[in-house]
């Protein structure tokens, strides 16, 4: 097992309503297949005081501001708090927790968002799962196909496979991703990172790191 990699180094669970199904699996991205399921499962037996059914599959907080001209397609849940702002495409699959921001022209894809993650500008996140106060700044984006369409493996220590040909990026905690940068497929991002801005991220970066450049990760100090 890489330890650095697991849920338990990554996330802490008391900051999303997913944390049952994130607590069967080793990795996150063990959770990817099972986000649909989960949804249905979960959103019938959210509280009627605090949730509303908004179409099929669809559960939203009542206290979430929900902008106009978005487009939301279930199964989806939208916590307390949370904006979804003009122009956002959640195409279902999508579990979006507390106060969090999804921003205009921003595409969700089978997400798990933690509360109070912020993917508030031209952002795309897709078959990824980001942890609590993740934040990715302007026009960043996870990848989660490869080019030549083989699975997705996961590069740090050793090469650890997936078995997934779907799997953007796990961010964790307090991670933040500066403006145009691209996650791509298979990438792991520890607690407290922080990526520079138009970087190229593949693999692991570890936790209370700074990314500058691919070779170039030095330690927070």
């Amino acid at each position: 097992m890489q330890t650095e990699l697991t849920i338990e180094k990554l996330y802490d669970l008391s900051h999303t309503i997913a944390a049952p199904l994130l607590k069967g699996c080793t990795y996150p991205w063990e959770a990817l297949g099972n986000i649909h399921e989960w949804i249905l499962q979960l959103g019938p037996a959210l509280p009627k005081e605090e949730y509303e059914q908004r179409g099929e599959n669809i559960w939203i907080a009542k206290n979430a501001k929900i902008f106009p001209n978005n487009y939301i397609a279930g199964p989806c849940i939208i916590g307390p708090d949370t904006e979804v702002r003009p122009g956002a495409f959640i195409r279902g699959n999508a579990l979006v927790g507390a106060d969090c921001v999804v921003g205009n022209s921003t595409e969700l894809k089978n997400v798990i968002l933690f509360d109070h993650v912020q993917v508030p500008h031209y952002n795309y996140v897709g078959d990824s799962i980001l942890g609590f106060k993740a934040h990715m700044g302007a026009g960043s984006i996870t990848s989660n196909v490869k080019s030549d369409k083989t699975l997705v493996v996961v590069h740090a220590e050793e090469e650890l496979p997936t078995h997934l040909k779907k799997f953007g990026a796990m961010l964790g905690d307090h991670v933040e991703v500066g403006c145009n940068s691209v996650l791509n497929p298979g990438t792991v991002i520890g607690r407290n990172s922080h990526i520079y801005p138009t970087s190229s991220v593949r693999g692991f970066v570890p936790a209370d790191s700074i990314y500058k450049a691919k070779g170039n990760i030095i330690k927070k100090v």
